[in-house]
């Protein structure tokens, strides 16, 4: 019997060390589990916050297009506006023009008929070229319009083109 106690003992023990070997596993795994679970917690948080940075740079740059667009659109309301009264003059100008030409042609007519005084056809031919003249400053101020329209369009795209990159 002193054989089966010792035996027992031996087995009681045996089951103690088990036993704590088997809590020392089990508690190391948890503690690395909760470190990992930590630790991709803190990662999380971090994307989440790299996400909020994200949207707010999204709607910093939503928000400059829209006041870029808002901008863009006065400026072409204002070169179509300039660009209609431009058109105006130089139509005006241009029949105007016209008018003095047949006028001069009539003046031409009378004078090889014997009827003008050539001092007149000179007066006549002055104007013409007067208004030619006019004509083509007209169309200068017509090109400097377009160019200006265009000079604000292209430096948007390059503005735009740059903050893209």
């Amino acid at each position: 019997m002193s054989q089966i106690d010792e035996l027992q003992s031996r087995i009681t023990a045996a089951m103690d060390r088990i036993g704590q070997g088997l809590d020392g596993l089990s508690n190391a795994p948890n503690a690395e589990e909760m470190q990992a679970r930590e630790a991709q917690a803190q990662q999380l948080e971090e994307e989440k916050l790299a996400n909020a940075q994200l949207h707010e740079r999204v709607n910093r740059l939503k928000q400059s297009l829209t006041d870029a667009r808002i901008n863009l659109s006065s400026h072409i309301e204002e070169r179509n506006s300039s660009a209609e009264k431009l058109d105006t003059e130089i139509g005006r100008l241009r029949k105007a023009n016209a008018q003095l030409r047949d006028s001069n042609q009539a003046l031409r007519e009378a004078n090889e008929a014997g009827v003008a005084e050539p001092h007149l056809i000179n007066k006549a031919m002055l104007a013409e070229l007067e208004g030619m003249r006019a004509v083509r400053a007209a169309e200068a101020a017509e090109t400097q319009a377009i160019l200006g329209t265009l000079g604000p369009l292209i430096d948007a795209a390059a503005q735009s083109e740059q903050e893209d990159a």
